[in-house]
């Protein structure tokens, strides 16, 4: 088996057609292909071999997504490290994938005491060697993706070629991409998202990828008025910066066909004010690393439901379980598991937390939500942040929808706090639109319209920006932190 999306295939399907580009370089799928083998041979020289494990820490660029495809010529899997880490958290990485080989930036980066190569010492052609792709299986080893660690040490979620194909060949398909379409690429690519929706589904239909280098609102509207792509794929809080920090501009967003938006809840006055702007589809989707990116997603050219991410993805299931993992009807709460050729092999050197987490097949994604009676997916929360006050049960995002509501407020968190008297209660931080007031009387007095009494919080924080983790969710546990620091 060869997946789609590898260079050789490509070339050989697409040959001259641009491929990838960058700040500083630009390349067909030919070209790519070349660039692939001259590093896959430099690895080689290594000691790299199928069945290893290469690290690749860098911000992203070309050279990273050569990395991972030259660790894929020679059956080995790559493991992309956020480049922001510290040494203890990237040594963390390195050694629990135990990598053979570290792709970083400078010579003082983190290796883990590892061999590395520093990108500018890439090799940038080939020397002679002939060097052919290894064929791979389904099975094989493709990615180690650490999770963000939100509950501890990141874990180590093990991909294969097969989920891969699987998530790339599906979101190509929903999103009917095809060689006229063209990704901006504005997310990480230590992150599953970005390696799924905007790298291999675009290259493996002969589409070409422009990777920004890093985000910034005025150049992403240059880049698209410039380039004119025609997607690209980004978390709520760069929607939010984008519409923030238009300042005054009306740039020319007629190239897009549409725009994805994942990896965490929107609020549906955030969807709405950015399907305004952009003046394209907007599909909020729903998955998690352990299936492989995506789940579920509102249809590209069917109904969008606002407040819901859509239907299961094609060859995905969803079933919504009670505490005995027993199906509840339709329209009833209850844990998210997910099924399906996207399913992970497991968490690396971690038997017992994967036997945790897949179950039959199954993934348990922690995630509280229903189905309605088409089959659409609400996420109502995450179970491990719900919130206990007196013995109920509050679902901060619930809370979080009812605040969002309130014009003016542009991001929203809710957070436990404990008490001596309830266990817990709701403590909400806002962060409002520039140049807008807001109270956090006003707040309340908004949340005491909407919400019963016991989901009101006690107190509002007004706040100029909400901490972030690696892949720009809210960063909730910092947010618990501060409480009792």
């Amino acid at each position: 088996m060869q997946p789609g999306y590898l260079p050789r295939t490509l070339a050989e399907r697409f040959g001259d057609a641009p491929s990838i580009r960058d700040d500083a370089t630009r390349m067909s799928f030919r070209e790519l292909d070349r660039a692939v083998t001259s590093v896959a041979a430099q690895f080689s020289e290594h000691g790299v071999t199928s069945g290893d494990v290469i690290a690749v820490m860098l911000p992203n660029r070309s050279e990273l997504v050569i990395s991972i495809f030259a660790a894929w010529y020679l059956g080995a899997a790559a493991t992309p490290i956020n480049p922001n880490f510290t040494h203890d958290e990237a040594d963390h990485q390195i050694n629990d994938a135990d990598a053979v080989l570290v792709v970083n930036s400078t010579a003082d980066s983190p290796s883990g005491g590892r061999p590395a190569i520093s990108v500018d010492d890439l090799r940038t052609s080939g020397n002679g060697a002939q060097l052919d792709p290894v064929d791979l299986a389904d099975d094989d080893l493709a990615l180690v993706i650490y999770t963000s660690g939100s509950t501890g040490r990141p874990k180590g979620v093990m991909l294969t070629h097969a989920n891969a194909t699987a998530m790339s060949r599906t979101m190509a398909d929903t999103m009917r991409m095809t060689a006229e379409d063209h990704c901006l690429l504005v997310l990480p690519l230590f992150h599953v998202n970005a390696l799924m929706v905007s790298l291999l589904a675009p290259l493996q239909v002969g589409a070409q990828l422009t990777i920004m280098g890093g985000f910034d609102a005025q150049k992403f509207y240059d880049t698209v008025e410039n380039l004119r792509p025609t997607y690209f794929s980004a978390v709520p809080t760069i929607y939010a910066l984008l519409l923030t920090r238009a300042e005054g501009r009306q740039p020319d967003m007629s190239s897009l066909r549409f725009a994805v938006c994942g990896a965490a809840p929107a609020t549906r006055e955030l969807l709405a004010a950015a399907e305004e702007f952009f003046d394209v589809p907007i599909l909020e989707g729903y998955g998690l690393t352990e299936a492989t990116c995506a789940s579920a997603v509102n249809p590209i050219d069917g109904p969008r439901k606002p407040g819901t991410v859509g239907p299961a993805l094609p060859g995905q299931r969803i079933r919504i379980v009670d505490d005995l993992l027993r199906d509840v009807p339709t329209g009833q709460t209850g844990e998210v598991l997910i099924t399906g050729a996207v399913v992970m092999a497991g968490y690396l050197n971690m038997p017992e937390a994967t036997a945790q987490t897949i179950v039959d097949g199954w993934v348990r994604t922690g995630d509280v939500g229903r189905l309605d009676e088409d089959g659409y997916l609400s996420i109502v929360d995450r179970l491990k942040d719900m919130i206990i006050r007196g013995g109920e049960n509050l679902y901060p995002k619930e809370i979080e929808n009812a605040i969002g509501s309130l014009p003016g407020a542009l991001e929203v968190a809710v957070v436990g706090r404990r008490d001596d008297v309830l266990g817990e209660v709701p403590v909400a931080f806002v962060v409002p639109y520039p140049d807008v007031e807001l109270t956090p009387d006003a707040v309340i007095a908004h949340c005491r319209d909407r919400l019963t009494r016991v989901k009101v919080p006690v107190e509002v924080t007004i706040t100029a920006a909400l901490p972030k983790n690696p892949v720009g969710k809210i960063d909730k546990p910092r947010l618990r932190t501060s409480l009792v620091a």
